[in-house]
């Protein structure tokens, strides 16, 4: 693995973490269900052809992405597995679907109208899955929507009902009240699809209780490093690292500012290093002044307001090796994962790696 250089950020992936991650999802549903990849977002930042292909390569069933788009990219890479958009049916386009083998996740009676007429239309029964709203009151099929359904089967006669599907709204909250109630209500309406495969648990719910596993289970944040109970000791293995140059060192005196609008003021003489990273690399504008970032293990914090591209960080507590110019400052890795850095930035480890930008220089390992 190459280090940073004064003009790159490096995003290390590891897939073979990766592969660890999806093999404990395994080992934890005792084969008794499916693992489905959840790519979507560019695979949450991490790219989204390296990653499917890992998947491929460790016989993932089904991949889910959030759009029509996002479907047909990750189809250039793989014409095999099956892909689902979560978004739903893309209107007045629907034919897509059909050209490139891809399923649409469908959330609303219109949804079933308008890819029901399609499956007339092309003399076949089309593959469907069902998204059934059980708690979250975002996408999804309402419970009245699903007695009506229930009650007049002539609306599936052209649709071939592949998976049933809710999503989990609390369940990285241990012991949470919602998430049973929603598992008993799945498991009521599901019993009318007993042809077709049932799909609950996300990341937080495959490891809560085995009940929730049904057919199909759907980790997304924790095959990527991220932890799925946040009450204890991460179980899975970090997939991202992120180092970023140091630019330059400089001593400021006691008095001084630093950054925009002068928010810091130092107290003491202080030791500084700006690093090429910022908010235009996902590096959220809401670490100014909380997150920590590490030289040789030991830790710098941020000073001052993040900009666009560079930040500032104390160094003046280094012991030993003083920090250089070009030399590697650790964002995540062995001292920060993704959660803890999200913490800092009050905000979820989801949005720290869909945040990751274009412009580092990513190594597969």
């Amino acid at each position: 693995m190459n280090n940073c250089s004064s003009s790159n950020n490096v995003l290390t992936i590891n897939l073979g973490a990766l592969a660890d991650n999806y093999r404990l999802f395994e080992q934890h549903t005792a084969g008794n269900s499916s693992i489905a990849g959840i790519v979507k977002a560019n695979a949450y930042g991490l790219g989204l052809k390296k990653v499917s292909q890992k998947l491929t390569n460790l016989d993932c069933s089904q991949f889910f992405v959030a759009t029509l788009d996002e479907a047909l990219e990750l189809r250039a890479y793989d014409n095999k597995t099956p892909i689902a958009v979560l978004g739903g049916l893309a209107q007045n386009i629907e034919t897509n679907y059909l050209t490139h083998n891809i399923t649409p996740v469908l959330n609303t009676q219109n949804d079933i109208k308008k890819w029901q007429e399609l499956a007339l239309k092309q003399h076949t029964k089309l593959k469907t899955i069902l998204h059934f709203d059980t708690a979250m009151n975002r996408l999804g099929l309402s419970v009245d929507d699903a007695y009506t359904l229930i009650n007049d089967k002539t609306l599936f006669n052209a649709l071939n009902i592949q998976i049933v599907m809710s999503h989990f709204a609390c369940a990285d909250e241990k012991d949470h009240p919602l998430t049973q109630q929603q598992a008993d209500l799945f498991a009521k309406i599901t019993a009318h699809f007993p042809d077709s495969q049932k799909s609950l648990a996300n990341s937080s719910g495959l490891f809560r209780d085995n009940s929730y596993h049904f057919d199909l289970v759907r980790p997304g944040y924790a095959l990527y490093g991220g932890n799925p109970t946040p009450e204890t000791q991460n179980p899975m293995q970090p997939v991202v690292s992120l180092n970023t140059p140091i630019l330059q060192t400089r001593n400021c005196k006691k008095g001084e500012s630093i950054g925009y609008g002068a928010t810091h003021i130092f107290n003491k003489d202080t030791r500084t290093a700006t690093v090429a990273i910022g908010y235009a690399d996902g590096f959220l504008r809401s670490n100014s002044s909380k997150a920590i970032l590490y030289y040789n293990n030991q830790p710098c914090p941020v000073l001052g307001r993040v900009s666009m591209d560079l930040v500032t960080i104390d160094i003046s507590q280094i012991q030993g090796q003083q920090p250089q110019q070009d030399d590697p400052i650790e964002v995540l890795g062995p001292n920060q994962s993704i959660d803890n850095l999200a913490k800092n930035a009050d905000t979820i480890g989801y949005e720290i790696l869909t945040s990751l930008g274009h412009r580092y220089k990513r190594e597969y390992i």
